[in-house]
């Protein structure tokens, strides 16, 4: 089974740029979008269903921002729609699908431009972890797709000498993911595998980072601890190129 996660910066956007095409490649089961910036009136459902997907999105309420998505080859058994908290709910941020025995999230984390959306953001981060935990009580076996706009370590982060404070690297939100991964009781599905530096998600547009390989790792698929046995693979797809990021993939037996 392969679940990716894709933060796409633009649904509509990456259509134009083959999606669809490179979809069929990937092949997976299971793709969590973020950052769709679309209603769900002006997502291309149609095309999705036809190469096979059932399709699930969670639109902000502000037009061309945030919003995620989910779309599943089986389909699920149940979808929530956002947390219940209605100003995260409200800017599109979490959607689950349940199947038979585990359940699948995508999660968009707000990004913080200035102090206040730092505020917003971490207590979306610990609201999220209360969320998770009692989820847990339920449903045990939780993949964990999205961007999380963090970065969890050092070998995360192309400078991290040099970017120790910015959003994104910042103490408080390093030690955040930290509580989360041991109080959730999760794996970072792609540190299971590979402890190797420069492997990153996120490129910045500017100063040609990504040809040079600046880059962030924001982008997880974290896995229940109680599925550690299934885990098979986890990969970084760098060679898509729709969105300032890149897909993630974890596959479980």
């Amino acid at each position: 089974m392969k679940i990716i996660s894709y933060n796409v910066n633009g649904i509509r956007a990456a259509f134009t740029k083959d999606f669809l095409g490179w979809l069929k490649v990937a092949d997976p089961d299971v793709i969590c979008i973020q950052e769709s910036k679309a209603g769900n009136d002006q997502i291309d459902i149609e095309s999705l269903e036809k190469n096979g997907y059932f399709s699930y999105w969670h639109s902000a309420q502000k037009k061309g921002y945030s919003g995620v998505g989910i779309a599943s080859k089986v389909q699920p058994k149940h979808i929530e729609y956002g947390c219940g908290i209605e100003h995260y709910d409200s800017e599109g941020r979490i959607i689950r699908a349940d199947f038979e025995d585990f359940s699948v999230i995508s999660v968009y984390v707000p990004s913080a431009s200035n102090i206040e959306r730092l505020d917003f953001k971490m207590k979306f981060c610990y609201d999220f972890l209360n969320y998770i935990k009692e989820l847990k009580k339920t449903v045990p076996n939780l993949i964990i797709c999205g961007d999380f706009n963090i970065c969890h370590h050092a070998i995360d982060i192309h400078n991290p000498e040099g970017l120790k404070n910015t959003s994104g690297f910042l103490p408080m939100e390093r030690e955040w993911m930290t509580k989360f991964i041991e109080e959730c009781e999760l794996i970072d599905s792609f540190r299971f595998f590979n402890d190797q530096p420069d492997h990153y998600s996120w490129w910045s547009y500017r100063q040609n980072s990504r040809a040079r390989n600046k880059g962030w790792r924001l982008d997880y698929n974290f896995v229940s601890y109680s599925l550690k046995d299934r885990l098979a693979r986890a990969v970084i797809l760098k060679e898509a190129v729709h969105s300032d990021h890149c897909p993630v993939m974890v596959e479980l037996r």
